[in-house]
């Protein structure tokens, strides 16, 4: 399983960099990292900009607040299509670092082709069932 799990964290490099690059830019305005096993992933916390709530690139994740164990809507809940309990943050962001892992640099060409940041995306469908139920992270498994 590491031998997999190291191949991803290769394959996904190029989203890895990008991840890097703008979690060291907020740096400079404030943003604090730390590796988060938990996650998979290296976590820049306070990053300054953005909506709010987190986004992942490869095995980085830049995120807005201080720490992943907020609670959060899921995106069908936010659209109205159903009532979800709140779903832990981190939960969610780690599905998109096994998403990454499996995809490398195809999955940003294909996140955004699938909808991109909404309720259509079946990543983020899948992201939250995870966050759910802790299994479920791939997007066309159930």
């Amino acid at each position: 399983m590491r031998v997999l799990q190291g191949l991803g964290v290769l394959w996904t490099l190029p989203n890895t960099v990008i991840g890097l690059l703008a979690g060291l830019v907020g740096m400079t305005a404030g943003a604090r990292v730390y590796w988060s096993r938990r996650e998979c992933a290296l976590v820049f916390r306070r990053w300054p900009w953005g909506p709010g709530g987190a986004i992942t690139l490869g095995t980085v994740i830049l995120h807005t607040g201080d720490d992943m164990d907020g609670l959060c809507l899921t995106y069908e809940h936010r659209a109205g299509r159903c009532q979800h309990p709140r779903v832990r943050l981190g939960d969610h962001e780690r599905a998109h670092v096994f998403q990454y892992l499996l995809l490398g640099p195809l999955f940003l060409p294909l996140y955004l082709l699938c909808g991109g940041v909404s309720v259509r995306n079946p990543f983020e469908r899948a992201a939250d069932r995870y966050a759910m139920h802790g299994r479920g992270w791939w997007p066309w498994w159930n």
